[in-house]
């Protein structure tokens, strides 16, 4: 049995049974009932799934995966390809937006190059999983074998397992790759079964004329890999990209070991739509960071019926949205591990 198929066996459905020692302790605490909102659903989530009334928290620990894209040569980006490496330069040195906050919220972060198209120094404090230098160009051949696929999926797998070894209680998602919202509006079309107009956006900031040719490459690589896309990792294959693939392996690796992950947006929620098709239950250990403003984001948060912590208008990626929230879950944690109840505070309930 490989690595996934194994992965695939330890996610199980969150023990519900759980859920009424949970809210009588949010309930005993010193406030009206519910007055903490989304902060409380947010507290029982967490509780759930670390499998536990009593929850502890750890390390908060984020992942941001890089790769490159052949589709870039279709001129589907606003941006030269070169910049990805530049980017995860500036991450790797501290400089991008994604360190800001992480460094805010108290959170690590980790680069892992799963095909990035340069050759980084052995200095450089970059995770090197590097698969092969940049993905295919999708409108014209796969993105990666099938191969490749399970080999990023394994990728993100073990780098889940390997943060909670080193004490991660909470886990972000993150991506770098120019280009790569043409791959994930292929993924979500195919896999969502939608039009292309509906999950298609501008990502790095295109216009209209650059957003209707980036739709017309994305239905030329539907058409090109229709028999390919039927199954979640065999898309992922033809239409994704290895940081979308590693991706979904730290989303499936982290819901096998019962740890929170927060998934960022458009990007790595398109990883979690593919971790969603290979194994439903995982939805129970994902928080959905934040309302990316790229088309698309909001119709597949509606489809997977998940509510996203904050909505700032944010297009990055990088984990930004995942970082922010991270604090926000952490917050909603402590409250219910520190705040007292009315019996230890001796405080009135309600009449």
């Amino acid at each position: 049995m490989g690595l996934l198929e194994s992965t695939k066996t330890k996610i199980k459905p969150v023990n519900r049974n759980l859920e009424d020692a949970i809210q009588k302790h949010l309930d005993n605490l010193t406030k009206p009932q519910g007055s903490l909102g989304y902060l409380e659903e947010l507290a029982k989530q967490y509780c759930l799934a670390v499998n536990t009334a009593k929850p502890h928290l750890g390390e908060k620990i984020i992942y941001v995966f890089a790769s490159d894209h052949g589709v870039v040569e279709e001129g589907v980006s606003a941006y030269p390809k070169d910049v990805t490496a530049q980017m995860v330069l500036n991450m790797l040195y501290s400089g991008a937006a994604i360190n800001v906050i992480a460094r805010h919220v108290g959170a690590f972060v980790n680069v892992v190059d799963m095909g990035v198209d340069y050759t980084f120094k052995e200095t450089d404090d970059i995770i090197d999983r590097k698969i092969k230098y940049g993905c295919g160009n999708i409108a014209k051949e796969p993105a990666m074998s099938l191969y490749e696929a399970k080999q990023a999926i394994d990728t993100g797998i073990l780098l889940s397992h390997t943060a909670i070894d080193e004490g991660a209680a909470i886990i972000g998602t993150g991506d770098m790759g120019i280009g790569n919202t043409t791959p994930s509006s292929a993924l979500y079309s195919a896999l969502m079964n939608c039009k292309v107009e509906e999950v298609a956006g501008t990502g790095t900031g295109i216009d209209d004329n650059g957003l209707k040719h980036k739709v017309d490459v994305i239905k030329r690589a539907l058409k090109l890999h229709k028999d390919s896309l039927n199954d979640p990792i065999e898309a992922l294959a033809a239409v994704g990209g290895l940081e979308i693939a590693g991706i979904c392996g730290l989303i499936l690796g982290s819901a096998s070991r019962n740890t929170p992950v927060v998934i960022d947006g458009f990007v790595s929620s398109a990883a979690a739509l593919c971790a969603y098709k290979i194994c439903p239950e995982v939805k129970d250990y994902m928080f959905f960071g934040h309302r990316s403003k790229e088309k698309g984001h909001a119709k597949f948060l509606e489809w997977i019926g998940a509510r996203p912590i904050i909505d700032l208008d944010l297009r990055l990626g990088e984990g930004t949205g995942a970082a922010l929230s991270m604090s926000i879950i952490e917050a909603a944690v402590k409250i219910y591990n520190e705040m007292e109840t009315f019996e230890s505070a001796g405080v009135s309930g309600k009449a």
